[in-house]
């Protein structure tokens, strides 16, 4: 396996092990590559780099996912990584009010209102 890969997948490992094996899933008969890619640039390549910790980086990307407005599942993923990585559910609502400065009250309450999903799902497993 490429090194790339390999560190992404790692890194998956730890952040959101049960999203990746989803994306995988679904894509899986259609397009496959895809899945490697999101294991390769982002996680591989980017989330890897030094300079930000993995909740500095999971708490912009619930930042601008939630600013997109338009990728609804990708923000659900996110947020149980960054709870994964050890975000609390406070920061994760005070990015999400914040972003209503920036994105605007409606995406800002999609974004509470996928956390609060988010939330609930956990507090069920328990």
């Amino acid at each position: 396996m490429e090194n790339r890969c390999k560190k992404g997948l790692e890194l998956l490992k730890i952040m959101n092990p049960d999203s990746y094996k989803q994306l995988q899933k679904n894509l899986e008969d259609i397009a496959p590559d895809m899945a490697r890619f999101v294991a390769e640039f982002p996680y591989g390549d980017i989330y890897t780099r030094p300079g930000l910790d993995l909740k500095t980086r999971e708490l912009i990307t619930i930042a601008a996912i939630t600013t997109l407005g338009t990728a609804p599942l990708q923000l659900k993923s996110h947020i149980k990584g960054a709870l994964n990585v050890g975000c609390t559910r406070e920061e994760i609502i005070e990015v999400l009010i914040q972003m209503a400065v920036y994105a605007g009250f409606p995406a800002a309450l999609n974004g509470i209102y996928t956390a609060k999903e988010v939330f609930e799902e956990l507090d069920e497993e328990k």
